[in-house]
């Protein structure tokens, strides 16, 4: 016990719990072990120990209540009585289990209906002798006592504790600074709920990939995975901390690389415009893995936000993308004007016309045919990704046509309707098609007359239109 101080601040400072939480663990271990060897069922516990002078004081400790009526006298006389005489019989062994749950079935079913009877307004009281004392019994301890007030009344502790309770007591230590040491890491994690921490994979849990954080570990589920990043145990990647929630075993922490919140912090972390404010990010669009737009605006008109987050020959968004498996990020400038915003985030596209309907926020946007398959980009990302950058449904129409092709919503979902140009399916010719190209015989000339020139690569040809 000499030493039980230096104890106790070692393991503050390896577990990183205060001292506080330690000592509150050693009075509920010592609790537990005067409850083991010395306690009362009618007595709540409570044990306080000074570090400074290592003495131990054990207190039976009870709230204060209004006193009980003769009737519920008399029935918490009868509740106790029952279970006694129920006690009783099964040491006896003269009632079964299955007896036994519905004798507490029965108890269960009855107290509801009497609740019911009492109605909402009233509720039926229930008297714990162990932790609340009437305040008829706590007056005659003291006459200044009132509703509310805890009744300490300090017990002796007769003699040394058993290997029982001492085995008790060490249970309760083991499992309460469990406990603490949980709720540290919990609010640790809590706090960096949001932000990236770097951390090294550890091992695989079927399709999870539990990545290790120094203090405690993390889950990177399937979902929150970047399809085209491989993970080996042993590499150190950059997670965005999604959720932190506490469980019975611990803190349960789920991590991501597919947020597109972890473009914004990386953009944080490489950019100090955009860590100091000067630059900042108003809207992402993500595709993880293949493509991100993201939009970016400063009011600093001497400052030009897409080559401050590109950097000198790129290095800046080369880090970036570097970080992100090589991902292509599109850097457009964010503009209060729809329309201009619109063309920016069509980019590389160049188009045509914008036509707004703010009612429905939809937009009509015309482009040239050579820049139709840039405007909707590969299975439609371009457009889509647009779409949710700008929260705008977009439209796209042929400037030659002046017909829809393509429709994108803020959601992703994307409508391209027929073939893109390159992209036509093949042309079948029909019955009568054949017929008319079939080679007609050819008639015998006299031999005077001379034969027509044979046509060469040189003749020009007939164009057969393509089906719309």
């Amino acid at each position: 016990m000499d030493n039980i101080k230096q104890v106790v601040k070692q393991i503050c400072a390896e577990k990183g719990l205060s001292e506080d939480s330690v000592l509150e663990t050693i009075n509920s271990a010592l609790a537990a072990a005067f409850r083991k060897d010395f306690g009362d069922k009618t007595q709540n516990i409570q044990a306080e120990f000074d570090l400074e002078t290592n003495k131990i004081k054990i207190f039976d400790v009870k709230e204060i209540v209004e006193d009980l009526t003769p009737e519920e006298l008399a029935e918490m006389e009868r509740i106790k009585l029952e279970r006694e005489e129920l006690k009783e019989k099964i040491t006896k062994g003269e009632i079964t289990a299955e007896e036994l749950k519905k004798i507490r079935e029965d108890r269960a079913a009855e107290t509801e209906r009497e609740q019911a009877e009492l109605g909402e307004d009233e509720e039926a009281r229930h008297f714990n002798p162990r932790t609340e004392i009437q305040l008829s019994d706590a007056k005659q301890i003291k006459k200044s006592y009132k509703i509310g007030d805890f009744v300490k009344t300090k017990l002796e502790i007769p003699g040394d504790f058993g290997r029982m309770a001492a085995q008790t007591a060490k249970q309760v230590i083991i499992q309460k600074l469990r406990e603490a040491e949980r709720n540290v890491v919990y609010q640790e994690y809590k706090e960096k709920q949001g932000l990236i921490v770097t951390g090294m994979v550890q091992k695989f849990d079927g399709r999870n990939v539990i990545i290790d954080l120094d203090k405690t570990s993390a889950i990177l589920p399937p979902q929150e995975q970047i399809r085209t990043e491989r993970y080996k145990i042993g590499d150190r990647v950059k997670v965005y901390i999604e959720s932190v929630s506490l469980t019975t075993r611990g803190p349960e922490i789920i991590v991501s690389r597919a947020h597109p919140e972890i473009v914004k912090m990386l953009f944080s972390l490489e950019i100090p415009e955009v860590a100091s404010g000067v630059i900042t990010i108003k809207t992402i669009a993500r595709e993880a893995g293949s493509r991100t737009k993201i939009a970016v605006h400063t009011d600093d008109e001497s400052i030009d936000p897409i080559g401050s987050c590109i950097g000198q020959r790129g290095a800046r968004i080369q880090t970036i993308i570097h970080e992100l498996g090589g991902e292509k990020i599109d850097i457009i400038e964010y503009n209060d004007n729809p329309v201009k915003y619109l063309a920016n985030a069509l980019l590389p596209a160049k188009i045509t016309r914008v036509e707004l309907d703010e009612k429905e926020k939809t937009a009509i946007v015309t482009v040239p045919q050579d820049q139709l398959s840039l405007t909707i980009g590969r299975a439609g990302q371009n457009v889509r990704l647009a779409s949710r950058l700008t929260g705008w449904k977009i439209n796209i129409k042929e400037l030659e046509a002046e017909t829809e092709i393509a429709e994108a919503t803020p959601e992703g979902e994307v409508k391209i309707e027929g073939a893109l140009p390159g992209e036509e399916p093949e042309q079948k010719a029909t019955e009568e098609e054949v017929k008319e190209e079939k080679p007609k015989k050819k008639k015998k000339t006299p031999a005077k007359k001379k034969a027509k020139p044979a046509k060469t690569a040189d003749t020009p040809q007939e164009e057969i239109p393509i089906a719309e």
